[in-house]
């Protein structure tokens, strides 16, 4: 957070600016400024022309810390195109905002060549995966040009954190999301929430780019679909984040042998670090909980809260009195003078589900399909993915912004 004085903020004044003059009666004291820091133009409406003086005072900036771009008009080109050359500017959030006509085409340029980018926010957009695919691929191509400017003798940050959540990019856009991870392998933390992403994606994501994430320490994948071949690739690679610290995998239809698989490897002892554990409404049953009160116990030694409502155990269930007993003890020795209680010990477990005698743990195992079958099928979903109707910029115009953006320098 920059300390006021280096704040200029039209921030909820409802303006309509729509000319480069309309804008100047505003900026006066930005163009004053030299060592601005932060900017904010929230609840407000701009122009083109006003979008495009603005963009020109930013460029001028050097001191630019952070951008919230809460509006994106039809000149976001203009824009991202003048502050492109801005070294600090290290964090894009453009949440809540619906992507319209003429925006998708300059972000994805933007995004492919802003060699500073530390901090991407794109939540609840309604990307789809079409657009999903783009953005990934954008990120891709990031990391070659990331790469270039530090053998040029560049000081340059790595891609630390993508939020990208309530965009619908599904299994179509796992493939190219996979590969932007195992490149960008210094991500700390990736939040992807309901985003309709079923099993097949899930698996593709974890096993061929988030598990190359050793420096993981926030992951949150609630909201999608994992099932037992979610949860068995999951198994497979939490041991390999030892920083991770906090893991959301609630409401994502985890299964009974999911959960077991998921305690059993969380018991190993390689995720040391981790805190807080969302597991609600996932179908575990008492033999998990069985298995996460032993892991906590014996392997997780930092974990202070755990969240395991709507699931499938009852309230007095052993296990779960073992676990919040661990985790009082825990609070008691290491919450300080002034505790969150949100913080540690059990969620409230009022939505529990009873078992039925009749399931007794039983499930059906998927289907096993061969590794070639499954990159096939996510081929082809990747494929109607992308023959998705997307309004873009006309070519001319692409081609002239990818050549504006290519010839900025950093």
């Amino acid at each position: 957070m920059a300390a006021p004085d280096k704040v200029f903020s039209l921030e909820g004044r409802v303006l309509k600016l729509d000319t480069a003059e309309d804008l100047e009666a505003h900026i006066g004291p930005l163009r004053a400024m030299d060592d601005v820091e932060e900017v904010r133009i929230l609840g407000n409406t701009l122009g083109v022309e006003a979008c495009k003086l603005l963009g020109e005072v930013l460029a001028t900036k050097k001191s630019l810390k952070g951008r919230l771009l809460n509006e994106i008009p039809e000149a976001l080109s203009s824009l991202l195109t003048s502050i492109l050359n801005l070294p600090n500017l290290h964090t894009i959030n453009l949440n809540d905002n619906a992507f319209g006509l003429n925006t998708q085409a300059p972000l994805v340029a933007f995004l492919s060549n802003h060699v500073p980018l530390q901090h991407l926010y794109l939540n609840n957009n309604g990307l789809g995966p079409h657009a999903g695919i783009l953005i990934a691929d954008a990120l891709s191509e990031l990391h070659a040009k990331k790469e270039a400017a530090r053998k040029a003798g560049q000081e340059v940050p790595d891609l630390e954190t993508v939020i990208c959540g309530r965009n619908r990019l599904e299994n179509g856009s796992m493939l190219a999301w996979a590969k932007a991870f195992s490149l960008h392998n210094k991500v700390k933390e990736v939040k992807m929430v309901q985003n309709g992403i079923r099993q097949e994606g899930i698996e593709q994501l974890l096993t061929a780019g988030l598990n190359h994430a050793t420096k993981l320490q926030v992951l949150d994948l609630q909201d999608n679909t994992f099932t037992i071949k979610g949860a068995r690739a999951l198994a497979k690679v939490v041991p390999l984040w030892a920083d991770i610290q906090e893991l959301g995998i609630g409401d994502s239809l985890l299964s009974a042998k999911g959960g077991v698989l998921l305690a059993n490897a969380l018991a190993k002892g390689q995720n040391r670090k981790l805190e807080t554990l969302r597991l609600q409404y996932n179908d575990i049953t008492s033999i998990g909980v069985k298995g996460f009160a032993s892991a906590a116990k014996d392997g997780l030694p930092a974990l202070r809260r755990i969240e395991l409502n709507g699931n499938k155990f009852s309230e007095d269930d052993e296990h779960i009195v073992a676990l919040q007993e661990l985790l009082d003890e825990r609070k008691e020795k290491h919450g300080g003078d002034i505790v969150d209680e949100d913080a540690w010990g059990v969620d409230s477990l009022s939505d529990l589900e009873e078992l039925d005698s009749e399931e007794e743990e039983e499930e059906e195992e998927e289907e096993e399909v061969s590794p070639e079958e499954k990159a096939e099928k996510l081929v082809k979903e990747a494929e109607e993915a992308q023959e998705e109707p997307t309004v873009q910029l006309k070519d001319d115009e692409v081609d002239a912004l990818a050549k504006k953006l290519a010839e900025t320098g950093i």
